[in-house]
């Protein structure tokens, strides 16, 4: 068979698009399938407690997944937010929650990046008054006004001015239970 009538032959025509197609699959989908399994091990990845977990199910209930991400693309503007993520980040999440839209920072390691307990709370109860640019709403309904705390209280450090004046921020236990889980939200160290 020579090359010429390659055209007219149906089935070299049929074999030679099948080559064609088992050889992109292989080189478009199924060796980088193969690759991404082998680097995105995730170490250091561990189940989240209690407490986390129904700051989770709070996190879900407010819709902050309409606004936050959870998935960190591999594109120049996604630096500050960490690595890329693998699938090996979302091992332990059942539902994984990529997020639908970014209008707020990705969240994927916002434990690592904002370790502060006090920094999450002074957020929730008025976000410009640690991001003045912010265009979160407050979540003051997760808080208690108080004259002074009592025993056991968890104390909000809001900034002067932004609170009611002689009055104390006492975070809820939806604030707390959410704070605990964005503390929690770490991408583990992927394996090389």
């Amino acid at each position: 068979m020579s090359f010429g009538g390659l055209h007219t032959d149906h089935r070299a025509i049929v074999a030679v698009a099948a080559i064609v197609f088992f050889v992109l699959t292989l080189v478009m989908a199924v060796l980088p399938a193969l690759r991404e399994q082998a680097f995105s091990t995730p170490t250091g990845a561990r189940p989240r407690g209690h407490e986390e977990e129904r700051g989770r199910r709070v996190y879900l209930r407010e819709g902050c997944g309409f606004c936050h991400t959870q998935f960190v693309r591999d594109l120049p503007m996604d630096r500050p937010f960490g690595r890329p993520s693998r699938p090996g980040d979302y091992t332990l999440e059942d539902p994984p929650m990529l997020g639908t839209q970014r209008t707020g920072p990705d969240l994927a390691d916002v434990g690592s990046r904002q370790p502060s307990e006090a920094w999450h709370l002074i957020h929730l109860y008025d976000p410009r008054a640690v991001v003045p640019q912010s265009v979160m709403p407050a979540y003051r309904w997760f808080f208690a006004e108080k004259d002074q705390a009592g025993p056991g209280d968890v104390v909000v450090p809001v900034p002067a001015g932004r609170a009611p004046r002689g009055k104390v921020i006492v975070a809820g236990p939806d604030a707390i239970e959410m704070v605990r889980y964005l503390l929690s939200l770490k991408q583990p160290k992927a394996s090389p």
